[in-house]
């Protein structure tokens, strides 16, 4: 089959290697879309992976070829998602169910080969069967909508409270998208492109709530715009000091702040900044990945997982993740895919691949 390999650092070429084998309850899964996410892009150029070499790709979907030893033939021939952490199933947070913290993972892309190839072998318990009216690019966009269902579920702002994002990222603007489908009327959108600024627009979000962090006005223009009083529940989306610090100095007394940017470097916190978080009596949380049950679990479970949740809006178009999808390239153009990211030599939101 066709494949991009990470071999080093930079160092990604597509190449013909050998279809997966598939192990007990694994199936194999022809890539039918695939998503860059923006976390391939250190991977591949600054940090390298866990081992090397490796297929990267752990936003995708497709169609069960077939099954391997063990696993439920009824998959066969199904179109499905695939959610990428693959738990030990043995920690703590696993026996709790809640995988998305699993202490000796693996996953998809990262860390074992992914979806940036013709077929992958996936687990039987990370398949997520696709409504007719899904489609492939859709299902595609699940693992970065979870990620951001996550985020709000966590946080879980009230629909009366203003609520901020700071960045309009992949994330933060899909974020935005189900904050805006849970009936959250009083939302802040801050970010630092014209096209992020036209995306929240079409997405209902007023022009007098979006503000360019270009302009330097942030602090002064939520502070306006919230009576004085500062976000209910922020959601910082970039992982930076300075946006970090502004979150919390933005925040309401008695607020929430959700820290849901990777961070690029070392994050310090001031004195002022701690003070802030003391005097304010603020609750901090973070977020991470998203949760995920099998169908033999979700039963057991009285709160819908993230992925579920996203799955059935998706169904009955509730939220469009379609529009964001600013390039469409075929397998063999990926590379271009991923200058772009890293050169940002063009406007982008998320960057399909089609097999």
């Amino acid at each position: 089959m066709k494949a991009w390999v990470l071999h080093n650092i930079g160092d990604i070429r597509m190449e013909t290697v050998r279809e997966p084998e598939l192990g007990e309850g694994e199936a194999l899964v022809a890539v039918k879309a695939a998503g860059i996410c923006g976390s391939d892009i250190p991977r591949i150029y600054r940090t390298g992976a866990y081992s090397h070499p490796l297929i990267l790709g752990h936003e995708f979907s497709g169609i069960v070829q077939t099954v391997g030893k063990g696993t439920d033939k009824r998959w066969e021939k199904r179109r499905v998602g695939v959610f990428p952490l693959i738990p030990c199933g043995t920690c703590r947070p696993c026996r709790e169910k809640a995988y998305e913290m699993c202490r000796h993972y693996s996953y998809l892309g990262s860390r074992r080969d992914g979806g940036f190839a013709e077929y992958v072998a996936v687990p039987e318990r990370n398949l997520i069967e696709l409504p007719d009216k899904v489609s492939y690019e859709e299902a595609a966009m699940l693992e970065p909508m979870a990620v951001a269902v996550h985020a709000m579920r966590r946080a879980a702002p009230q629909t009366d409270h203003a609520v901020a994002v700071y960045g309009m990222g992949t994330i933060g603007t899909l974020l935005l998208m189900f904050l805006l489908e849970a009936g959250i009327k009083n939302i802040y959108a801050i970010g630092n492109k014209e096209f992020q600024r036209q995306t929240a627009l079409r997405m209902g979000i007023p022009k007098s709530h979006y503000c360019d962090s270009r302009e330097g006005q942030v602090g002064k223009w939520l502070m306006e715009h919230t009576g004085h009083s500062g976000a209910e529940v922020f959601f910082e989306c970039i992982g930076r000091n300075a946006t970090v610090a502004q979150t919390v100095e933005l925040t309401a007394p008695g607020g929430k702040v959700c820290l849901v940017g990777n961070p690029d470097t070392d994050m310090l916190l001031e004195k002022k900044v701690y003070w802030k978080i003391l005097r304010n009596q603020l609750s901090i949380t973070g977020t991470w990945n998203s949760s995920f049950l099998p169908i033999g679990e979700r039963g057991a479970c009285a709160k819908e997982d993230d992925w579920h949740y996203a799955l059935k809006r998706l169904e009955h178009k509730r939220v469009a993740p379609e529009c964001f999808i600013s390039h469409r390239l075929v397998m063999g153009e990926l590379a271009e895919g991923l200058r772009i990211m890293r050169d940002k030599t063009e406007d982008y939101m998320k960057i399909m691949m089609g097999n």
